[in-house]
């Protein structure tokens, strides 16, 4: 298993050497494609994309992935879970395979794919029948995902992520002084009341970020799942809470909806659903720990010029504080969605 270590990546170049004559000559060296010279760069939150095309104007997305963050046997087990995918007709984007059989490429350090472009829009639900659809699609992936394992992958529970993340920004010294007592106690009394929860869960092969962005609607080719690069062994309902517009309580149709298309391929244990709150804190602290890692970066240090400073932090801490409450407030709550 694979977690981020925030210590060891912050002195790590990223990025700054991948020029565009680089960037084309891995594509051509790997995957014996002529560049036409023609490079668009993409919006990526962690990684670096870009687009080339060929001479005869075909179009490719060529993805870099950030230093330190995955091992290649952790990017293997992504490109395995797409591919058993698409062998079982799940709307994917594959990988394509290099001139020396494999699926990831090195430039300069850092571990490379390419991949073909795939149009599509945003998929925008505006019937219930939408919300069923997006459900099945769910469902079948997951009848894969069971179908093996992620050894190299982040397992989705309190103690493999969040404990291990809040020492390191201590260790690292990221927390302003005046709030790390505060943040410590929110966070440790979040933990000690989440933790119980995870026991027994069953956990598999999963999307890991599978939010409304991550999936394309082709119109009549149907919906397209994209970007795999969360992919993790994670409990099912990680996969469905992040489709919802708000809060569980404020969202019980939309799931409901989601569930009826999901367990028309696959069982869903609904005891499950207290944990949807629980796991809306566990990625407030991973999303935390990736700005961490991306402190230094001059792009993020243009769009979060406030990160790390005390308004930021108490601000984390408020946003914890009622993450807190509305996890207090999920676990009392017997009236659930139910099957039925």
């Amino acid at each position: 298993m694979i977690l981020i270590n925030i210590i060891s990546m912050e002195n790590k170049s990223i990025f700054q050497d991948l020029t565009p004559d680089i960037i084309m000559s891995a594509v051509e060296t790997h995957f014996n494609i002529k560049c036409n010279g023609s490079i668009t760069p993409y919006n990526s939150y962690i990684n670096r994309v870009y687009g080339v095309q060929d001479e005869e104007n075909v179009r490719y997305i060529v993805k870099f992935y950030r230093p330190g963050r995955w091992s290649y046997k952790a990017i293997k087990d992504e490109h395995l879970f797409v591919k058993q995918c698409e062998e079982n007709d799940i709307p994917v984007i594959t990988p394509f395979t290099l001139t020396n059989k494999d699926t990831i490429g090195e430039v300069n350090n850092i571990y490379f794919a390419l991949f073909p472009l795939r149009g599509g829009r945003t998929f925008d639900l505006t019937n219930d029948q939408d919300w069923v659809r997006l459900g099945s699609i769910i469902g079948r992936m997951h009848l894969i995902g069971k179908k093996a394992k992620a050894a190299d992958r982040i397992v989705l529970n309190p103690q493999a992520l969040a404990q291990q993340y809040h020492s390191q920004l201590l260790q690292a010294n990221l927390i302003s002084p005046s709030c790390k007592d505060e943040f410590a106690g929110i966070f440790n009394q979040t933990i000690d009341i989440i933790s119980p929860l995870f026991e027994s869960v069953e956990m598999f092969r999963i999307h890991g970020d599978c939010h409304r962005g991550n999936i394309l609607d082709r119109l009549d080719q149907g919906l397209l799942l994209i970007d795999f690069d969360d992919m993790m062994t994670g409990p099912a309902i990680q996969d469905l809470w992040l489709l919802l517009p708000g809060h569980h309580n404020e969202s019980r149709i939309e799931m409901e909806l989601l569930l009826s298309g999901y367990t028309q391929f696959i069982d869903f244990n609904y005891k499950n659903l207290h944990l949807i709150e629980p796991l809306r804190f566990l990625r407030i602290i991973y999303f935390l720990t990736w700005c961490a890692v991306q402190r230094n970066d001059q792009r993020f240090k243009h769009n979060f010029p406030d990160w790390g400073t005390e308004a930021f932090w108490i601000k984390e801490i408020e946003d914890i504080k009622y993450q807190l409450l509305k996890i207090i407030e999920h676990l009392n709550d017997d009236t659930l969605l139910m099957p039925g």
